[in-house]
């Protein structure tokens, strides 16, 4: 039978643990789905940056079950008991949570130092005339007398001798506010341990037994008393080899003048406490508090008077109250929702976005551009006059390089031939010459009035070292190209790579010229027919692409197959 008592806690202990690791993690505050839908314009306006609070969460619920010691206080002894209690409890926020507590608790007491009751207390007395003391008596502190003193010093009469003793049922059901203390955390994110304080207001219902009647007469206490019993172990173990266990009779109560459930007490009650969880995971704990709990009442103990065996008459009642330390297990409830706020640190949050934020509104930097080009003072290399078009260095376009700015130019582009220019970029070209005998590099492109002086002195393409790739500036060069080709539809142009040494430099000269002519027919509109395609050539730049027209009846493939497609691929 042992062993499946052990066998029982070890799976219990197993599925504890095992809970620990399977528990999903925590969902953040961006996260919709634990967002209460009468929250969800916050969370919304949050997520847009219109609002600085993230909506609070929906969080689980916490119930739990205890159990531990229970203790009443009052006019009699009392001894150490049994309790149960069982709770449900709900965060407010992420310090307030309220909980709603049953408890259950039994309760007993003997006192070991004699009492005179009999006028005092009705329940014991008995049907019988009691015995009168008349032995000598230890008073409780240690002071042997036969005779009892009265109030100025007075003889007064013997008395009867009874020793206090209860048991009690007490139920109590409390709404609690809780106050958790430590879960503000400036140094760690989260905590596995919780403080909390409590307090709250709830209903007791009692009920109190005596044993005062041996059978149907009164207990003789007398033959307790005396110097036999030196200490309170003696005494109460003589008291309870007297005493039976009827508790057959009724302990003194409010009667029918105070509320009533069933045969038994209900009076109002105030309970306070402070307790410590420790977390398992994210749905179990374990909880250790202590909450005392005050009942606006006297009889819990079935004892209204505190007196002592001098029947000291200026006594009185005063409120009993009842203790519970108790050890108990938690679990959180609840889907789509955090664990209970009073676990988490709300100042994540914060912290994150401090750390690493996620939306930051940050100010349209204003930086100086005296000349208004659209490059900063700081790159700037020349301050330009308005509307002139530059380059990325903030330098006035000169597109044909006769030293007069576009923007000032009134011809964009002006032959090498026709150079220099006057002030407004306007070349002065030679007479050409009746044949080309006399001046050979004036009639490259033919006879007169052929395609070289259609066409002009045609500008050079420039590449960035190892690249392919056209600048804008290339492109605005190209642009000037097919216009005066689409003005002499009957002109063709050499395109003209250069180097040759190695496998690497045969390719990257065929791309040149194959990306300057593919831009010319497929972004300009120029016939793929009116271009001769030339590369691998000596005496130029690797990283230039020079075009030049066509002479009469020069002839040229307008496209040629790569010398090295696969070097070109890696």
């Amino acid at each position: 039978m042992a062993s499946k008592k052990y066998i029982l806690l070890a799976g219990i202990l197993c599925l504890l643990f095992s809970s620990a690791f399977s528990q999903a993690p925590v969902r953040s505050y961006e996260d919709s789905s634990v967002i209460p839908s009468k929250r969800m314009p916050q969370y919304t306006e949050f997520m847009a940056g219109t609002n600085n609070f993230p909506a609070k969460p929906r969080n689980q619920w916490e119930i739990g079950l205890k159990a531990g010691m229970f203790r009443i206080s009052g006019d009699v002894a009392s001894e150490m008991n049994l309790g149960l209690g069982l709770h449900v409890r709900k965060a407010f926020g992420y310090v307030f949570s309220m909980r709603l507590e049953y408890m259950y608790g039994w309760g007993s007491g003997l006192d070991w130092t004699a009492n005179q009751n009999t006028a005092k207390n009705v329940a014991w007395q008995g049907p019988t005339v009691a015995t009168r003391y008349s032995a000598p008596y230890r008073a409780p502190n240690g002071t042997v007398i036969s005779t009892m003193a009265g109030v100025g010093g007075s003889p007064a009469a013997p008395f009867d001798i009874v020793y206090y003793n209860y048991k009690a049922k007490v139920q109590d059901l409390s709404l609690q506010g809780i106050i958790t203390l430590n879960n503000i955390r400036f140094h760690k994110a989260k905590t596995g341990f919780n403080f909390y304080g409590f307090g709250g207001l709830g209903v007791t219902v009692y009920e109190t037994k005596i044993n005062a009647l041996n059978g149907s007469a009164k207990y003789a206490f007398n033959g307790i008393s005396g110097s036999v019993y030196e200490n309170r172990k003696d005494t109460k173990n003589a008291i309870k080899d007297l005493l039976d266990d009827s508790w057959e009779t009724a302990a003194e109560s409010q009667g029918n003048r105070r509320p009533k459930m069933g045969s038994n007490t209900l009076k109002p009650s105030g309970t306070i406490g402070a307790g410590m969880a420790f977390k398992l995971n994210n749905r179990w704990n374990l909880a250790l508090e202590d909450r005392l709990t005050i009942v606006k009442d006297d009889l819990l103990d079935g004892q209204r008077w505190a007196e002592n065996p001098w029947g000291d008459a200026s006594l009185t009642a005063d409120y009993d109250s009842y203790n519970f330390l108790s050890l108990g297990i938690n679990y959180n409830i609840g889907s789509k929702a955090v664990e209970p706020l009073w676990w988490l640190n709300p100042l994540d949050y914060a912290y994150a976005e401090i750390r690493n934020p996620k939306l930051m509104k940050i100010p349209k930097p204003v930086l100086p551009d005296s000349d208004g080009d659209g490059v900063t003072d700081q790159f700037d290399r020349e301050q330009t006059p308005a509307n002139c078009p530059v380059d990325t260095h903030g330098v006035s376009r000169d597109t044909d390089g006769d030293g007069v700015p576009d923007c000032k130019d009134k011809e964009l582009v002006t032959p090498t031939y026709c150079q220099p220019v006057d002030a407004d970029g306007v070349g002065k070209c030679p007479v050409p010459c009746p044949t080309c005998e006399g001046c050979p590099d004036l009639c490259k492109g033919g006879q007169p009035g052929g395609c070289s002086e259609k066409l002009g002195m045609l500008p050079s393409i420039s590449f960035k070292e190892g690249s392919n790739v056209l600048s804008k500036d290339a492109e605005a060069v190209l642009a000037s190209v097919a216009g005066r080709m689409r003005n002499n539809p009957e002109c063709k142009v050499v395109v003209i790579g250069y180097c040759a040494s190695d496998k690497k430099q045969q390719q990257m000269s065929w791309d040149h010229v194959n990306k300057v002519i593919t831009y010319l027919v497929e972004k300009e509109g120029i016939s793929a027919d009116r271009f001769i395609f030339n590369y691998g050539q000596e005496g130029g730049d690797c990283n230039t692409v020079d075009l030049r027209a066509a002479s009469e009846g020069e002839e040229g493939p307008n496209t040629v197959a790569p010398p090295h497609p696969n070097l070109r691929k890696k």
